[in-house]
């Protein structure tokens, strides 16, 4: 890998192995469940553009958000929403449909991760990395965007394992149960989904609150990799092949 080119004294730069077949698959597999589900879920909100808390929520009820707050109309624009034109029984489709792939693709990511020590060897996150000393020598070091470990390229700095530990361990399995308890037939076979949540209108905020979350954290995550060098990023989550930089 480190074999110089004819007429030059230079050596071209080193490639790893940086991601799993398993994470790459379920990679993709999520950033298309998202994206269908955040458009499908904003075709649903736009039903009753309000959020409560507690037991019960209606149009004479005092919300904690309005979409009005956002939109003019009260509604999301269909630009954004999937399906384009107001469509509750297909936006429903196309929700239910999707949460399905993302909470079974879950769970066998999270078993196969256990099995080839994925979790383990590159997300656990250390007592000395939650160090202030170490968080601010992370942070400045982003500052010059420089997101790795030069002596070990292939492990993810402490921002990265937070990040990616809060989506897979909090905000996924949030909005999962959230939406589980959405649904009436489920709160019938495990009425405790109810307590845990304290009713189906916190439920159904707490589901919105965490898919902006996941929308925000795709933003972020959009934006490191466009000044962490797209070619280089996206093609390592296509062959699991990383170029390291120099």
């Amino acid at each position: 890998m480190t074999e110089a080119a004819d007429g030059d004294d230079s050596a071209p730069p080193e490639t790893i192995d940086r991601h799993a077949l398993p994470t790459r698959i379920w990679h993709w597999v999520n950033a298309l469940c998202v994206i269908i589900l955040l458009g499908s879920g904003l075709m649903i909100l736009n039903a009753h553009g309000q959020l409560y808390w507690g037991e019960y929520g209606a149009n004479f009820d005092r919300p904690w958000f309005k979409l009005i707050w956002l939109f003019d109309s009260g509604r999301v624009p269909g630009w954004l929403t999937i399906p384009s034109n107001y469509n509750l029984a297909l936006a429903r489709r196309w929700h239910l449909s999707f949460a399905l792939v993302l909470g079974f693709g879950l769970l066998a990511f999270m078993v196969i991760s256990l099995i080839n020590r994925h979790f383990q060897r590159d997300l656990r996150v250390r007592a000395k990395e939650l160090a202030p000393a170490h968080l601010i020598a992370d942070a400045k070091a982003h500052a010059r965007f420089e997101f790795h470990d030069a002596n070990d390229p292939r492990a993810y700095n402490v921002f990265q394992k937070l990040a990616y530990v809060a989506v897979i361990f909090i905000l996924i399995p949030l909005v999962i149960l959230t939406g589980l308890t959405m649904s009436p037939g489920m709160d019938a076979a495990w009425p405790w989904l109810l307590d845990l949540f304290g009713g189906r209108q916190s439920a159904r905020s707490l589901h919105f609150i965490a898919a902006v979350a996941l929308a925000a954290f795709i933003v972020v995550h959009l934006a490191l990799v466009i000044l962490a060098g797209p070619v280089n990023e996206v093609r390592s989550m296509i062959t699991g092949r990383w170029r390291v930089p120099e």
